[in-house]
């Protein structure tokens, strides 16, 4: 990833979920959690995480194309990219899925690759007034060459952007 796609982390302009927060930092990890209503039921939503391409956004990918982006939804599958020339990266890889329920992977995400962490990120979609409701929660811990609460932050911003992306996604997909 050059090295203005790694700005972009800290200053992404986004469509903020109705919950977006740091729950925890310090010099060896951080987590997040973000939370968004989506008007669309929990088939729609599980279908569309396994179909990064459709609601990640392009600015947050190696490539710069969010349609080089793929993900099979059971454990061991990968959640990757396509490079030019024959390329590849590995984000995450799923460790349990719960069809319409669950899908929880672990990975160091973006820039958090070139760091000595690791990171589970997690999505539970549960019923909600008008369809479901998606938690997103993202761990990671390790050797941190820099400021956790910093990097923290930018972490949470761009997997907001992220899950309003999905609940953009969903509700265009509504029968």
């Amino acid at each position: 990833m050059r090295h203005a796609k790694l700005l972009l982390w800290a200053g992404a302009a986004m469509a903020v979920p109705a919950h977006s927060s740091v729950t925890a930092s310090s010099d060896v990890g951080f987590s997040v959690e973000n939370r968004v209503d989506i008007a669309a039921d929990a088939a729609t939503v599980y279908r569309l995480l396994a179909q990064p391409g459709r609601w990640w956004s392009s600015e947050h990918s190696y490539s710069g194309n969010a349609a080089n982006l793929s993900l099979k939804p059971v454990a061991g599958g990968c959640f990757c990219e396509t490079l030019p020339n024959g390329g590849s990266v590995e984000h995450a890889r799923v460790i349990y899925a719960a069809p319409d329920k669950r899908l929880r992977l672990s990975g160091a995400l973006g820039p958090l690759q070139a760091e000595a962490v690791t990171g589970t990120l997690d999505f539970t979609i549960e019923p909600a007034a008008k369809g479901v409701r998606v938690v997103m929660r993202y761990a990671a811990g390790g050797y941190l060459r820099g400021d956790g609460a910093k990097m923290a932050a930018m972490v949470d911003k761009v997997l907001a952007e992220q899950l309003a992306g999905l609940a953009r996604a969903a509700e265009a997909s509504k029968p």
